[in-house]
């Protein structure tokens, strides 16, 4: 059996042997010589990965000549997967067999076998990607509308004069304190309107000369207050309303002084069509209309006003000092409110002075969007302070679990993502990115999110999906490398040479994106592609040479003299 067993082929696939999802696996299969196992005997195949001085016991397969009965004239085939954890140690060794012959309670081994050289580590290339995903602020910057309405004055029937009893009244109170608070106005929009009768409707300017005495009134009292070049950008609007029922339904349909019955039959006649005029005398066939024209048509002769003035808020730049005051402790927390504060933040570039206005938001009440926020800014000081990052990481968690338990939104679940990525958790990574995307998220934040999505794929071996993820995240660099280096494990060569083009055009000296490309090249056999792109790679990053010979990608062009001058 022993000297057969020489004549044995084990076959191992991949070979070299590749990491993915931080493990080993591969297929080993074994074809025996025919006569090799005879009656009561069989063969064990003992694999080996020997690296460094170390050597890893892999489980191994036995082939019984009772399973085979027909050995003796056929070769006995055995296959078997195998897999084993990967140390970073691992990437340059061996894998060995021995072979066990067994038979009668006597047992022999044969020398050892080489049957796979090393291993591929291109998975692990994998660039983490974070993204700090600020929730929104909450406050409107932008010039706001704010609508002011002032009760209807009344007029008499027939009339347009504004009574002294209607300004002194409450309603005209009320215009003439908003007139003397020069308010910042817009527009005031001033509605004219009459009651169905004749005397009323017969007189078609009475709506018009209405609205206008309000508009006289209104422009009096601005130069009592003296609004000088004020008035003159505050524009009036004249509006009539002539021989039109709505007003009327609508006093009508509030109206407790008549029967539903009787208002079905003033209904009838408003909308059966015809001429306002002909509508008109048959309402006055009614039963009740004399008590409606006394109750219900008084309130119909008036002008409406409406005031479109802007809101009165702070400046940007008193936000800003008042949030630096309140950060200082030299005015309360009150000097702004949570919306201010929030909006604060996003008016200085220094991440330092967003965390001290954040940190101040958080003590104004139970807020999740001031914990998310603050623990945003840490996880972008860590992006840009990669030395601190496993502190500020804790730091950014410790916020984010208080948003989480106040409220679980798709901002906190993208940051959670991201500290778990810089915590080394991609699969933690990976779920929190899910959750974030399952929820509504602002464009940007989502292409972040996906950014983050693709590394957390790459680790877990779903290439396919990491490839739609970066495909879909925040355009730069990193995640443009991610998609190239998914594209080559999913043994896409030619898109993923595009994708690291792609990220190198965004980052030139981006040195891993141009040895990325190296092994696409490699994997379509392209030499002169492969030599290009690592002599691109080691003048930015010399530490590459050393990666680049020992890396089993290119072994089919280590030899070549054009290989080993790209890397003198």
């Amino acid at each position: 059996m022993i000297k057969k067993a020489k004549e044995q082929q084990l076959t191992v696939t991949p070979n070299p042997l590749e990491v993915h999802k931080d493990t080993v696996a591969f297929d080993m299969a074994a074809n025996l010589p025919v006569k090799m196992l005879k009656k009561g005997t069989s063969y064990t195949i003992n694999p080996f990965y020997k690296y460094n001085d170390q050597e890893l016991a892999i489980s191994s397969i036995e082939i019984k000549a009772e399973d085979y009965p027909n050995s003796g004239t056929e070769q006995p085939r055995a296959t078997k997967s195998f897999s084993f954890p990967y140390q970073p140690a691992m990437k340059t060794g061996v894998m060995e067999i021995e072979g066990v012959a067994s038979a009668k309670g006597k047992s022999k081994t044969t020398p050892r076998m080489q049957v796979a050289t090393g291993l591929i580590t291109t998975s692990k290339l994998v660039k983490p990607v974070y993204h700090a995903a600020f929730a929104a602020h909450g406050y409107n910057n932008a010039e706001e509308i704010v609508p002011v309405v002032i009760p209807d004055f009344i007029f008499e029937q027939g009339r347009s004069v504004l009574r002294t009893s209607e300004t002194r009244a409450d309603k005209g109170k009320q215009l003439d304190a908003f007139i003397a608070a020069k308010n910042l106005t817009r527009t005031v929009t001033i509605t004219g309107t009459h009651s169905p009768e004749g005397a009323e409707r017969i007189n078609k300017k009475l709506s018009e000369e209405r609205a206008a005495a309000i508009e006289k009134y209104y422009r009096a009292q601005m130069k009592k207050y003296d609004y000088k070049g004020k008035a003159d950008s505050i524009k009036f609007i004249i509006k009539p309303v002539v021989e039109d029922w709505a007003e009327f339904k609508k006093a009508l349909s509030a109206y407790e002084g008549i029967s539903s019955e009787e208002k079905s039959a003033f209904l009838n006649i408003v909308n059966n069509g015809s001429d306002f005029e002909a509508q008109e005398k048959e309402l006055k066939k009614l039963a009740s209309y004399k008590k409606v024209f006394k109750e219900v048509y008084p309130g119909l002769r008036t002008a409406k006003t409406e005031i479109l003035t802007v809101k009165d808020k702070k400046t940007d730049a008193e936000i800003s000092v008042l949030a630096k005051q309140i950060v200082g402790g030299s005015v309360s927390t009150d000097a702004l409110s949570f919306e201010e504060m929030m909006y604060a933040a996003t008016l200085t570039p220094s991440l330092e002075e967003k965390a001290a206005i954040y940190e101040a938001a958080t003590k104004k009440g139970t807020n999740w969007n001031a914990h998310n926020n603050l623990g945003a800014v840490y996880i972008a000081q860590a992006i840009e302070n990669p030395a601190n990052a496993t502190d500020l990481a804790n730091k950014a968690k410790a916020q984010l679990d208080i948003a989480a338990k106040i409220n679980a939104t798709g901002e906190v679940h993208a940051n959670l993502a991201s500290v778990n990525m810089m915590m080394g958790n991609a699969y933690a990574a990976y779920n929190h990115a899910t959750a974030a995307l399952g929820k509504n998220l602002s464009s940007d934040n989502s292409r972040g999110v996906n950014g983050v999505k693709g590394a957390t794929e790459i680790v877990k071996a779903q290439y396919a999906e990491a490839v739609r993820s970066t495909s879909s995240a925040t355009d730069n660099a990193d995640n443009a490398f991610n998609k190239g280096l998914a594209q080559v494990l999913n043994k896409d060569y030619q898109n993923a040479v595009t994708s690291f083009g792609e990220a190198t055009g965004k980052n030139s000296n981006l040195a891993i994106a141009h040895y990325g490309a190296a092994v696409a090249h490699a994997r379509l056999g392209n030499a002169d592609k492969v030599v290009e792109s690592l002599t691109a790679a080691v003048r930015i990053d010399s530490s590459l040479k050393q990666a680049a010979l020992s890396d089993l990608e290119f072994s089919k062009f280590a030899a070549t003299e054009t290989f080993r001058n790209a890397l003198k």
